[in-house]
């Protein structure tokens, strides 16, 4: 198995979409991940494990929640509402001699329902999804996870002897071909249970097995309408494909003119007509006053003389009636002294000369003494037509733009045999589409009404065995095969004892060797024993006696159980990743550096180390540097509360630093 991509989107610490590339190059097998304490390190091991076991993962955040609760709480808390959640993992494992690729993806949105999809060499498995918990177990054994996917500082916890007994013997069973004898010894039993029967036992089993066909028959039943289901959406997806090719086509040729053809026709009728009425108005406003417009300057003159001859008149009236008045008030002051006298006559005098002089101003127009009023009637008219043309100049202008647009459109529109053609494909394949989906929605009905069926009958499945118990039965025939089964078993148990002995003798030297290799304290383990039986690990020092793992520091039982897990990896020949989160945490320099050296470059051809700017520092960083493929930071921004994915690594050109 070997790790190639990651993706997390909107998973704790990392908001949005982000994603590692894992493949390592030749002979460098180490991918190293920075990262200070909270930035994400151990989110990213929980993503690998959340996207192959679901609820079943070792999620370090889960603590004691359900499994909805935690897949609630674990969407990054500045996501945008609605948002929801993803990790995705590929992988490729080797499947007889042919390499198969992997893409499994688990989304859950905000009621913490997950679904997972399933894709092997680019095409979606949707069976293979449904059964994914089964399939992943052949792959990578969940039991078997923690030695692969784990975190450096707790790993020491399985240098405790019973511990360590229980992951011994899960390996040994996995890795090592011992748990295929173990469950072929279990199905002989299995068998035999089965053999001993009573009529009334047979008569229960019958109706089992007939339970269990019924079940089984449902099951396919299921796994084929949902094959049949994903060829339907297959076939509708590539038909709304054709579908919006052609609607992309139809646009192109001006399809869409055509079937507004009419309307276009219409709006350009009533453009039409709008156009000619501006532009009678026009024609009409243009043949009353409004040409006067271009005699503005004599206009103004002429208001001018029909003011001053307007005043001429009234003063020549005027002139003729003061000169009587003047003599009668004269007469009145005959009894004021003569001075008072001449200063009102030479007052009088002079105002009648002024009104004199204005009334011999010229007549040349003979204008009528209405002149005045007609000609500020004219000039409102005019500055009112004036205003009135310019709207209608502007109005014809627009409308015009308005005509020509609309003959442009329809000078564009296609002939019909153009799009003839491409209309019937186009209808042609609306009815296509309508009835895919129409297929796909029944076929979706189906598999709803096959997987009740299947729960109905798995649940008749389980009465059934609850009826019939452990029952076996008496038969001659059953007889001869119990013994065979009986004396199989004890074949495959002698098999299984010497092939278990056989793996713990490898096993033993293999973790002394890397043990040794690891330890700065040359001697302290003399030997290493595993009992074949319990799998309890026993250490000797070089006097004999009986090493207490209890003596050892936190950082020899780290170094021990990452000796047992390099021993069993060894033995079994697996070619599975390692992930190690915090790998030297506990360790003194030495052990750290022993563990750079000797360690992790051979770990196995994938290794992903998940490390602190104290763990793999400058020094410890020159000295892994050839052997490693890709590095990477994990760089928190506290305002945006997100964490981002850069390359490089502390003290690497182009890496980011914080402190």
């Amino acid at each position: 198995m070997l790790l190639h991509k990651i993706t997390l989107e909107n998973f704790g610490a990392y908001r949005g979409r982000h994603s590692l590339e894992l493949t390592p190059k030749k002979n460098r097998p180490i991918v190293l991940i920075g990262g200070l304490n909270g930035c994400g390190k151990t989110t990213l091991l929980d993503a690998i494990q959340l996207s192959l076991y679901g609820r079943r993962a070792n999620c370090s955040a889960r603590g004691g929640r359900n499994y909805e609760t935690f897949l609630r709480e674990s969407i990054n808390r500045q996501a945008e509402a609605g948002e929801g959640a993803s990790v995705a993992i590929e992988f490729s494992i080797a499947v007889e001699d042919k390499e198969q690729f992997y893409t499994v993806v688990r989304g859950w949105g905000a009621d913490g329902k997950d679904t997972l999809t399933v894709e092997i060499d680019g095409v979606s498995e949707p069976v293979i999804a449904g059964g994914w918990l089964e399939h992943v177990e052949e792959i990578l054994p969940f039991d078997l996870s923690s030695l692969f996917f784990f975190d450096g500082e707790k790993i020491e916890s399985l240098a405790d002897p019973e511990q360590a007994g229980a992951v011994i013997r899960t390996a040994v069973r996995s890795l090592m071909g011992v748990h295929a004898v173990e469950q072929l010894r279990t199905d002989l039993a299995a068998l035999q249970r089965r053999q001993e029967m009573t009529p009334k036992d047979q008569e229960l089993m019958a109706v089992l097995e007939a339970r269990e066909a019924e079940y089984e028959a449902a099951e396919r039943a299921v796994d084929a309408e949902v094959q049949k289901r994903s060829k339907l959406k297959t076939a509708l997806d590539r038909l709304q494909g054709e579908l919006d090719q052609s609607e992309s086509d139809f646009e192109r040729e001006g399809g869409r003119l055509f079937e507004r053809v009419k309307d276009l026709e219409t709006d350009r009728g009533r453009v039409k007509s709008q156009v000619e009425a501006s532009a009678s108005a026009l024609v009409n406003i243009a043949a009353s006053s409004l040409p006067l417009l271009l005699l503005q300057d004599q206009l103004e003159v002429l208001s001018k003389q029909a003011e001053q001859e307007s005043e001429a008149s009234k003063a020549t009236q005027v002139v003729e009636v003061l000169a009587d008045r003047d003599k009668w008030l004269l007469g009145l002051l005959d009894s004021l002294p003569d001075s008072t006298r001449l200063s009102v006559s030479r007052k009088l005098a002079a105002d009648r000369k002024k009104r004199a002089a204005v009334a011999s101003w010229e007549h040349g127009f003979r204008l009528p003494h209405d002149a005045v009023a007609q000609l500020a009637v004219l000039h409102q008219t005019l500055v009112h037509d004036r205003k009135r043309a310019r709207e209608l100049l502007d109005e014809s202008a627009d409308l015009q733009d308005k005509l020509d647009t609309l003959d442009r459109q329809l000078s564009s529109v296609p002939d019909q045999t153009r799009v003839e053609s491409i209309m019937a494909e186009r209808r042609e394949l609306h009815d296509e589409v309508a009835v895919a989906r129409a297929d796909h929605e029944r076929s979706s009905a189906v598999v709803e009404d096959l997987k009740r069926r299947r729960d109905q009958l798995e649940a008749a499945v389980t009465r059934a065995r609850k009826e019939a118990g452990d029952s076996t039965w008496d038969a001659e025939a059953a007889k001869r095969l119990f013994d065979y089964a009986e004396r199989t078993r004890g074949t495959l148990t002698q098999f299984s004892s010497a092939l278990v002995k056989r793996h713990i003798g490898l096993l033993e030297v293999a973790v002394l060797q890397s043990f040794n290799e690891l330890m700065r304290k040359r001697g302290l383990v003399k030997n290493l024993h595993i009992d074949p039986e319990s799998f309890a690990l026993k250490l000797w020092d070089e006097e004999g006696e009986e090493l207490n793992l209890g003596r050892l520091s936190a950082g020899e039982r780290q170094l021990l159980a990452i000796s047992l897990l390099a021993g069993l990896m060894k033995v079994a020949g697996n070619r599975l990743p390692s992930v190690i989160d915090t790998p030297l945490g506990r360790l003194d320099s030495q052990h750290r550096q022993h563990l750079v050296d000797r360690y992790f470059p051979k770990a196995g051809r994938q290794v992903l180390l998940l490390s602190t700017d104290e763990e793999i520092d400058e020094h410890l960083l020159a000295r892994l540097k050839p052997s490693i493929s890709h590095t990477y930071m994990l760089v928190h921004d506290d305002t945006e509360l997100t964490t981002a994915v850069v390359p490089g690594y502390w003290w690497t050109s182009g890496a980011i630093h914080v402190a």
